[in-house]
């Protein structure tokens, strides 16, 4: 039976008070359009999600802080949500955007390193599904110097990228070893499928492949609206969540929400009380790092609240 959290309660007394939120995003649909949200399908988020909605939220789950991550391949986007970032301390990081096919993309680096906010850039991330050929754009950005690029400014690459692309992200992955991955929902599994069916089982071996990655991290983010909507359960989620913790390990796991694109699924509150139930089995020092302390290792956060 799935868990209901009471006003102000949690799936386990022994919870970890301080989380950290690793992937949120935030958008204002009058200022920039968001082409992959259909009205139709997903009415839940068809509408502006600014920074006060977020710390409201934030607040209101007890989650201290979060990591803002780029939704468009822009760079507006990134100087908009550095400049967020500079003005809470609800936001401890953000992964933006550049383009890591430009030749002058160091340059691009630099740029974003002299704008307000930018000690809070931890990683760069760009939506390979708005590509034709995502495998291919992989491809093309391994066989240049974007990776080591990256690497030489100690910022974590970001991978956004469905179960046909993973085979290639491995080798991508292994070919880098003193760079640091993040895979975004744990590679998207499809959940929504069961845990029994083949593509179940064709994205588990896939996973841990990568799990075999030692510099490949990944988040347990966005499970809940890769399930049945609207009436899926936690148990729908575990055993894909069971399976991330058995290749990865807590220490290269971080919970993130999706948030707001996880609103679809559920409110944020009930999206947080997931996380912590799916980690129930766990010890407190494993869980503790899947709710924060992974994130703030990865990507070297400070708190805001102590600056």
């Amino acid at each position: 039976m799935e868990w209901v959290s009471p006003a102000g309660g949690r799936p386990d007394a022994d919870a970890p008070v301080d989380i950290l939120d690793a992937h949120v995003h935030l958008w204002a649909l009058s200022h920039r359009a968001q082409p992959w949200i259909d009205s139709r399908t997903m009415p839940q988020i068809n509408r502006d999600f600014e920074l006060e909605d977020l710390e409201e939220e934030l607040s209101a789950a007890r989650v201290s802080e979060c990591v803002l991550v780029q939704v468009l391949n822009v760079e507006d986007e990134t100087r908009e949500y550095l400049e967020l970032a500079d003005s809470s301390l609800a936001v401890s990081g953000v992964v933006g955007w550049a383009d890591l096919t430009a030749h002058d993309l160091p340059a691009r680096i630099e740029h974003l390193r002299g704008l307000p906010g930018a000690d809070t850039l931890v990683g760069i991330r760009h939506q390979a599904q708005a590509e034709a050929d995502p495998g291919a754009w992989l491809r093309s950005v391994a066989a240049g110097s974007a990776l080591a690029t990256l690497r030489d400014a100690g910022l974590v690459c970001e991978l956004m990228l469905r179960p046909a692309q993973l085979a290639e992200a491995a080798a991508v992955v292994a070919a880098y070893p003193q760079l640091t991955f993040v895979l975004d929902h744990a590679g998207k599994p499809p959940i929504a499928s069961g845990w029994s069916s083949a593509v179940a089982s064709e994205w588990a071996s896939l996973m841990r492949g990568l799990g075999q990655c030692t510099n490949l991290v990944c988040k347990l983010s966005g499970l809940t609206t890769m399930a049945r909507l609207p009436d899926w359960s936690v148990d729908d989620l575990r055993p894909f969540a069971d399976l991330v913790l058995e290749f990865f390990g807590a220490d290269r796991v971080m919970f993130g929400s999706d948030w707001p694109v996880s609103v679809r699924a559920a409110p944020y509150g009930r999206t947080v009380d997931t996380a912590l139930t799916l980690l129930t089995a766990a010890s407190e020092p494993e869980r503790a790092l899947v709710m924060g302390g992974t994130a703030r290792r990865v990507y070297g956060l400070r708190s805001r609240s102590s600056l």
